[in-house]
C-alpha cells in the first residue's frame, strides 16, 4: 500500500493524524537533520500500521516534507 505523508519535524508531541484516503500528517520530534527525522516517521508509520520498522519505505521525497511512503501489510484472513 502507498501513503502519502506530510512531516513535521522537530515537533513537541509526535503524531500520526489521517487526512484522507492513504494521507497522513505525521509530526516527530527528531530535526530534520542527518536522516533523524526520516527515520522517526518510518518507525512511526510502522507503529500506526502495526507492521515492523522494516515494512515501511520511503519511495520518494526524501529531503521534503511531503513523502510518499510503502507500507507492506500482510493481507488479512477472510
Amino acid at each position: 500500500m502507498y501513503v502519502k505523508v506530510v512531516v513535521t519535524p522537530g515537533a513537541k508531541r509526535e503524531s500520526v493524524t489521517p487526512t484522507g484516503d492513504a494521507k497522513l500528517a505525521v509530526a516527530v520530534k527528531e530535526p530534520a537533520a542527518q536522516n533523524l527525522a526520516n527515520r522517526r516517521v518510518v518507525e512511526v508509520v510502522a507503529i500506526h500500521f502495526g507492521v515492523p520498522a522494516s515494512r515501511v519505505r520511503i519511495i520518494s521525497g526524501h529531503h521534503s516534507r511531503s513523502k510518499m511512503l510503502s507500507v507492506d501489510v500482510p493481507p488479512t484472513k477472510t
